[in-house]
C-alpha cells in the first residue's frame, strides 16, 4: 500500500505540473521558499530518525521513501522559490516538480517489487537453496544429506524454510534436526526451519529425485526455488 500510495502521489504530481504547464498561475517566491525551507527541515529530521530503522523491514522503508519524497520536494520548491524570485520564472516550479515526481516512481517501484516478491512467496535473494545444501552436507556432520529445501519470507526481514534431511548413521533424529536448526540460524540467520527427518529413501516418493542431493535446482509451482 504505501508502494502504491507513491505511484497515485507521483502520477498526481505530475498531473498538477502540467496544468501548471497549461494555465500558468501566479507564484508568491517568497512564501513558497518559507514554507519549503520550514517543510524540508522537519523532513529532514524525520529522516534522520527512520534512516536508523531496519532497512530490511518494508514497512519501515515505505515509511523512510514518503519522507524522502516529501524531502525532495521540499528542496525542489527552495530551489523553484529561488528562481522565481531572481528571474520571475515560473515554469521552473512544474519541470522541478516532475523531476521529484519521476525520482519518487523510481523508489516506489523498488517498494512494490519486494512486497509482490514476497507476497508470492519468492525466494529471498540472500538465501539459495543450492548454497544451503551444499553447505549443511559439508559443514553438519550429523547428516549425510539434505534435499526438498524450499525457502521464502513472511516479512522482509524473516525468512522460513523447510526442507527433508537424512540423519549420518548412528545419529538420531533428534540431534541431526538440532544440528541443522542451528546451522541455519548461525549462517543463514534463519530462525524458524521445518525439517522433515527421513531415511535415504524419499518418503513422498517424487520420480526423478535423487534423495542424495544430485539434481540440480528447480523452480516449484508456488515459485519457491527448491533444491532436491
Amino acid at each position: 500500500m504505501n508502494g502504491c500510495a507513491l505511484f497515485v502521489i507521483a502520477a498526481w504530481i505530475v498531473i498538477e505540473a502540467i496544468r501548471r504547464f497549461a494555465a500558468p498561475v501566479p507564484v508568491v517566491g517568497m512564501t513558497m521558499l518559507v514554507v519549503a525551507f520550514a517543510g524540508l527541515l522537519a523532513n529532514i529530521a524525520a529522516f534522520m530518525v527512520l534512516h536508523r530503522g531496519n532497512r530490511e523491514n518494508l514497512n519501515m522503508r515505505g515509511a523512510w521513501l514518503h519522507v524522502m519524497g516529501d524531502m525532495l520536494g521540499s528542496a525542489a520548491a527552495i530551489v523553484a522559490a529561488g528562481v522565481i524570485l531572481f528571474t520571475g520564472w515560473t515554469p521552473i516550479d512544474p519541470l522541478l516538480s516532475i523531476f521529484v515526481a519521476l525520482t519518487i516512481l523510481k523508489s516506489a517501484w523498488g517498494s512494490v517489487k519486494s512486497s509482490a516478491h514476497i507476497l508470492l512467496e519468492g525466494t529471498p535473494h540472500s538465501l539459495s537453496p543450492t548454497q544451503i545444501k551444499a553447505d549443511l552436507e559439508t559443514t553438519v556432520t550429523e547428516v549425510q544429506g539434505v534435499h526438498h529445501i524450499h525457502a521464502w519470507s513472511v516479512t522482509g526481514g524473516r525468512h522460513m524454510i523447510t526442507l527433508h534431511a537424512v540423519p549420518a548413521p548412528g545419529v538420531s533424529a533428534r540431534d541431526a534436526m538440532i544440528a541443522v536448526q542451528q546451522r541455519l540460524a548461525t549462517r543463514f540467520n534463519v530462525e524458524h526451519a521445518t525439517i522433515q527427518i527421513e531415511d535415504a529413501e524419499c518418503a513422498d516418493g517424487h520420480s526423478g529425485t535423487d534423495c542424495d542431493g544430485a539434481s540440480s535446482p528447480r523452480h516449484s509451482r508456488s515459485g519457491r526455488t527448491s533444491a532436491c
